[in-house]
């Protein structure tokens, strides 16, 4: 006699889980033996289609591929211009942070706190979000760290600021740690972040302007105003526009999900791609208010 039947156990009561797999059960005498079968395969969940939003000085937003617009600061008075943007985790929502800290949110995206009302030391430079998307840590040009919602202070270098100004910043894959880097080519690592390395020639040709994870979080890439793009850890560089004409210096830099590839972008709102990432458009070319100052990605 011989029948299927599923091996293995699922840990409800921890709240883990167990392999499991098919077996053919035969019975000689009484004693089972086991002999593998046709084993199910439960489909992975399709990748979802590539987008990006651009946002510029005045709070404009702008959308191409898949990223849906859901709201931006164009036509609103600011008291600080913006400086960044971040995405929520399931790409229906971003947070937009201006000079002076104020935060923005718009679809999915709440509100959890700001410096908005609050007297800097030194302005805003950028923002990251949680990895649940319950918070987010924004980042002045002395390092100083400010974290919201169930953002995590993990250090900073706002009581010793680095020579050059804090320009980006970027949160580890599960939230535990971030890194900041200065427009020198200096990385900053706290918590789990790692450090992986920094250009050894900056600023002479370089300037660096935003700072991308891999997926793992072994590693990042680092864009420059010049074009540029330096990768350290287990991140490869995958091109970039050094050395050919662009109408706009980069000011950011936006990795795909299955990090093979990244989009930079120009203040001009030109879209450079590169590995996996595909071009979804761009407002390079078109007559813009105010400079592009960053990107975020959804997708792909």
């Amino acid at each position: 006699m011989a029948f299927s039947a599923w091996v293995g156990a699922i840990g409800y009561e921890s709240g883990g889980s167990r392999p499991m797999f098919l077996a053919n059960v035969t019975f000689t005498d009484g004693v089972p033996t086991l002999a593998p079968a046709n084993a199910v395969v439960s489909p992975s969940p399709p990748n979802s289609a590539p987008g990006y939003w651009q946002v510029a000085a005045d709070g404009g937003v702008f959308t191409f591929g898949s990223a849906q617009f859901y709201g931006s600061m164009g036509s609103k008075h600011l008291n600080a211009p913006i400086v960044g943007m971040a995405p929520t985790p399931d790409g229906k929502g971003y947070w937009l942070v201006a000079a002076d800290g104020g935060v923005f949110s718009f679809g999915d995206a709440q509100f959890y706190g700001s410096t908005g009302s609050l007297r800097l030391n030194r302005p805003i430079a950028g923002m990251a979000p949680t990895a649940d998307g319950h918070g987010y840590w924004l980042v002045a040009s002395d390092g100083g760290i400010f974290s919201f919602g169930d953002a995590r202070y993990y250090g900073s270098t706002g009581g010793d600021p680095p020579g050059y100004p804090i320009v980006a910043m970027a949160a580890t894959v599960g939230g535990g740690g971030y890194w900041i880097v200065d427009s020198n080519g200096a990385v900053f690592s706290f918590g789990d972040a790692t450090y992986e390395g920094q250009p050894s020639d900056a600023p002479s040709g370089y300037r660096i302007t935003g700072i991308a994870s891999s997926v793992n979080s072994g590693g990042y890439c680092l864009a420059s105003a010049n074009g540029d793009v330096a990768c350290f850890g287990d991140i490869a560089s995958f091109g970039s526009p050094y050395g050919s004409k662009i109408n706009g210096s980069l000011v950011a830099i936006a990795a795909t999900a299955s990090g093979g590839g990244y989009w930079l972008q120009g203040s001009d709102g030109g879209i450079f791609t590169y590995g996996d990432a595909l071009f979804e458009g761009s407002m390079g070319g078109q007559r813009l208010n105010a400079p592009m100052v960053g990107m975020a990605s959804v997708g792909g």
